[in-house]
């Protein structure tokens, strides 16, 4: 299904459907425009991605402009083979070459010291790219019929939660780029891990559902975590360190703490804001959602399932601006296995408001 539009001012869309019988046409299609210059959003198995060709500087501005992201906040670049990593980045040692085995193709974002190739517009000035090899065959058929690497942020204006679903993507991009493909929901439905190769030990610049255990399973030795750490006053390494993401207009509370306590305090403070007029949404899992008292509950998926809970996060912070929420609580979560990317996304929309209950 192919749909054009047009209104006002707004630049004309592209709108497809992608399915088995029209794939190829429309990977052909997006790839045209990749290839002169325009930005066309496709699905990954993380999130939606707002593409462009990452060997033309003049396209990766577009991507800034369009998402309203600063400039020092690099883009991933995304190949389709592994064998084109050689002509994009120096060195690509052993401990590069085991992950890449293991987890390509893969949410998995691997940084190295960059070729001359890459423009510093790519990588907000720094001599470092983050590449990944998704594992999704629109993706990757772009990829190739482009044949060249496309950078691809999140399909989201800047800060926002990121894109999942292709609605999500046509409330903040329609009539901002040249061709949307709805390819169904993202699977993952989180970023990439971002592993920065270039410093003594590898370490993890970014959570996502590839774990530090993982990662640590396959090279046989101990990576750092620089996840939380301060990135004010440093140009960043990866998406996603230095600046709030992921936040609708509301306000969120994280609510951390004994499950029957945490409970407790939410429904009150539910209560207080009900009281007088105020709108006010619970996210949470299935298990506390009987005991939750509010007229807006979203439910994220159950404890038993991580995953589910990681898929489905970014479409519950959305539908909070869908109901012109004001006041948003969510529980915690364990920051085992993807648990840890969870509660990273979280506090960066909480803008780290987070109240520990005894």
């Amino acid at each position: 299904m192919i749909i054009f539009i047009e209104i006002g001012d707004q630049m004309k869309t592209k709108l497809f459907k992608i399915n088995q019988d029209n794939s190829e046409t429309i990977i052909s299609e997006g790839a045209k425009i990749i290839v002169s210059g325009g930005l066309v959003v496709f699905p990954t198995e993380t999130v939606y991605g707002i593409g462009a060709n990452a060997l033309n500087k003049d396209a990766s501005k577009k991507i800034y402009q369009v998402k309203g992201r600063p400039s020092d906040n690099p883009l991933i670049v995304h190949i389709a083979d592994k064998d084109d990593l050689p002509k994009y980045v120096m060195n690509i040692d052993q401990i590069a070459k085991k992950l890449i085995d293991a987890f390509w193709p893969g949410s998995l974002t691997l940084i190295f010291n960059k070729k001359e190739i890459i423009p510093y517009e790519i990588t907000g000035g720094l001599e470092t790219v983050a590449i990944r090899m998704p594992d999704n065959d629109i993706a990757r058929g772009l990829i190739r019929e482009s044949q060249m690497p496309i950078c691809a942020p999140s399909a989201n204006i800047s800060g926002k939660p990121s894109s999942t679903l292709y609605e999500h993507v046509l409330a903040d991009l329609f009539g901002k780029v040249e061709m949307i493909i709805d390819g169904g929901k993202s699977l993952v439905g989180i970023e990439s891990t971002v592993l920065d190769l270039t410093t003594q030990i590898p370490t993890i610049l970014r959570p996502g559902a590839i774990t530090k255990t993982m990662i640590e399973n396959i090279l046989s030795m101990s990576i750092l975590d620089a996840t939380h750490q301060n990135a004010e006053n440093k140009a960043p390494k990866a998406p996603g360190m230095k600046y709030k993401h992921y936040s609708p207009n509301g306000k969120i509370t994280i609510v951390d703490g004994n499950h029957l306590n945490v409970v407790k305090f939410i429904n009150q403070e539910v209560e207080k804001l009900e009281a007088i007029s105020e709108t006010v949404a619970v996210i949470c899992v299935s298990d506390y959602a009987p005991h939750i008292k509010c007229k807006h509950i979203s439910i994220i998926g159950n404890l038993d399932d991580p995953k589910e809970i990681a898929s489905n996060l970014f479409s519950s912070l959305r539908n909070m601006d869908q109901l012109g929420i004001k006041n948003i609580y969510i529980h915690s979560f364990s920051t085992d296995d993807i648990g840890t990317a969870v509660m990273d996304r979280l506090l960066k929309a909480a803008d780290n408001n987070i109240i520990k209950i005894k």
